[in-house]
């Protein structure tokens, strides 16, 4: 499988490249530095999404899309949330999308939304990425979003992990995290074996 991964220079994007090619797939690495790669698997690719022919032109060259892309290069974090989301939308046409979601996107057990707990910090990126969520899923892509716990971060990739659906899940001990590199694997074997089509779903560690 040919795969072109949006964000593919970000901590998490890192992650998925090594886990698809780790798996044979061929990478188009997207991000604005493309720096060069070791990996005969992995082709680097200078890319602004805002450059909509340019998106076009790379989705053509492959067999599905999956972006690591997070919105935080400008002071307003919603418009550039939706902007990204209205780039996947007017490019990816018939191609299959597996995003990279927030936790903010998730609900508490009580049903009220992640993004309005979340702290101050973090609360634009969050209600951003949940509304670019909501936009998406009003599109006619094919598409698959998977949500991380609270909490993300390097670590180690031990091939174990639990999915749920929109609710944030957190282990016996009140604990909701995982490593970027099982969210890898969790985010691989979705696109190897599509299982939650249209649908938002979230991982942690298991």
């Amino acid at each position: 499988m040919k795969i072109l991964l949006l964000g593919a220079t970000g901590m998490i994007g890192t992650r998925i490249k090594v886990e698809a090619s780790s798996r044979n797939h061929e990478i188009l690495a997207a991000s604005r530095s493309a720096p060069a790669d070791d990996d005969p698997r992995v082709t680097p690719l200078s890319l602004d999404l805002a450059n909509s022919e340019a998106l076009r032109d790379a989705v053509a060259k492959t067999d599905v899309v999956v972006s690591a892309v997070s919105p935080r290069s400008s002071d307003d974090t919603m418009v550039e949330a939706l902007a990204y989301i209205d780039a996947l939308i007017g490019a990816v046409g018939t191609k299959r999308l597996v995003l990279v979601g927030g936790a903010g996107s998730l609900d508490l057990p009580d049903g009220n939304p992640v993004a309005d707990v979340v702290p101050e910090p973090y609360t634009q990126e969050a209600k951003a990425m949940r509304a670019a969520t909501e936009k998406l899923a009003a599109s006619a892509l094919d598409f698959t979003v998977i949500a991380p716990p609270s909490l993300i971060a390097p670590g180690e990739r031990t091939g174990a992990y639990r999915s749920g659906g929109r609710v944030l899940l957190t282990d016996s001990q009140g604990n909701s995290a995982i490593s970027a590199e099982d969210y890898a694997v969790a985010l691989m074997d979705e696109v190897e074996t599509p299982k939650h089509k249209g649908q938002l779903f979230t991982v942690i560690s298991a």
